[in-house]
């Protein structure tokens, strides 16, 4: 084992970086691109169709426009905030299909179709905004394909209307595009986030690799010196009534394999790594998930850097809380950094018969966070207990 390097923890907050950059990217080019569509479109019906002369269609055109754009802003928030939920906590059906974004978003697609005058961009409108929801695996690019296919065919049927040939391509064209373009982008989106979601994993692996390198060191050295000590006690009881001085000297050698074992212990635990915060955050998340709770988990972007050799006792020490004592149905952890500090919080509902927050584990990260200049709060009630810990953003080790 080596010392702590902080390069894996810098490494880890410019790759949390990276995913952002990219999903900021991503979200960007979609609706840059919806945009465009609509401007082609918009400038099709104003111009080709001389729709500009009646002001009611200039102004339902933009404001649909406007209404479309802000559905489509919001549903990849909402995709982008999904992306980071486990498998069980998949949204439910009503709120991925009957909420409000997009029941404006598929409106909103259909009265543009009406007011342009074309069925080819109301339904590759409507396929655009029903992209943007969470389907099940191979759903969305069965869809795709079929509207795809659906489109052509309105295209074709459309001929018949005063849409000129080059006119056709390039609105056709963008209008089967749309669809296809938004669900390739979420596609690369969610391969980013899958690729990111791997990493992490590999990163808790390699933690708990190491704790199991750290448990096998920790018990061979152990092992060792307690054999020796048991030994050297045993000889020192044979010897008493014979040689007393001999048995002294083996007493004298026992004490000192007890701190040869203990400064042993020291030295490996001060070569041990500690598991950065996030992970720490998401092993007490996963523990609290295998009891049955419902696990809400709040990490900043940055958690890498807070300081691990002092908060991470305190997570452990929560965890356990509320394993042993807590007794309720779900809980929330929350890492942020508030200015100077960095601030965990730890809630969870105490349970009718929780004896949670009475015990000496209170005090004892009281006065360990008290030590590195940190401060503790904690408040209960029927419905909620909650703690709060904070320490310096420059904080150390206990």
């Amino acid at each position: 084992m080596s010392t702590p390097d902080p390069t894996p923890t810098r490494t880890a907050v410019a790759l949390a970086r990276g995913v952002t950059a990219t999903g900021w990217y991503i979200a960007t080019s979609m609706v840059v691109f919806l945009v465009g569509t609509l401007t082609l479109w918009g400038t099709f019906v104003f111009i080709g169709r001389q729709a500009w002369r009646n002001p009611v269609i200039v102004v339902a055109f933009l404001a649909l426009s406007v209404v479309l754009i802000a559905a489509t802003v919001l549903l990849l928030m909402r995709y982008r905030r999904d992306g980071d939920l486990d498998d069980h906590d998949t949204p439910p059906w009503h709120r991925r299909f009957l909420s409000l974004p997009v029941i404006a978003g598929v409106g909103a697609s259909l009265l543009l179709g009406v007011v342009a005058g074309s069925a080819l961009l109301g339904a590759a409108l409507i396929g655009s905004t029903l992209c943007l929801v969470r389907w099940g695996p191979g759903i969305r690019w069965r869809g795709v394909v079929l509207l795809s296919v659906a489109l052509v065919v309105l295209w074709v049927v459309e001929q018949a209307g005063p849409m000129s040939t080059g006119d056709a391509f390039v609105l056709v064209f963008f209008a089967v595009v749309l669809p296809m373009m938004q669900a390739l982008s979420l596609w690369s989106w969610d391969v980013v986030l899958e690729l990111d979601r791997a990493r992490r994993t590999e990163a808790r692996l390699a933690a708990v690799q190491e704790r199991l390198r750290l448990a096998g060191e920790l018990h061979d050295l152990q092992g060792h010196h307690l054999q020796v000590i048991a030994l050297q006690l045993e000889l020192a009881e044979r010897m008493i009534e014979r040689d007393p001085d001999a048995a002294a000297r083996q007493i004298s050698l026992a004490r000192a394999s007890v701190d040869e074992a203990r400064d042993g212990t020291r030295a490996l635990a001060g070569r041990f790594r500690g598991v950065p915060l996030p992970d720490e955050l998401a092993n007490a998340a996963d523990l609290l998930r295998a009891a049955g709770l419902d696990v809400t988990l709040d990490v900043a972007a940055d958690a890498a850097s807070a300081p691990a050799d002092l908060l991470g006792p305190v997570i452990r020490e929560c965890t356990t809380n509320v394993l042993k004592h807590g007794g309720g149905k779900w809980a929330r952890l929350g890492l942020d950094r508030a200015g100077s500090v960095w601030r965990l919080t730890a809630a969870n509902d105490p349970g009718p018969r929780s004896t949670i927050g009475s015990g000496a584990g209170l005090e004892g990260i009281a006065h360990r966070v008290g030590v590195a200049g940190g401060d503790v709060s904690s408040s209960r009630d029927d419905a909620r207990f909650e703690l709060v810990v904070t320490v310096p953003t420059a904080g150390g080790a206990a």
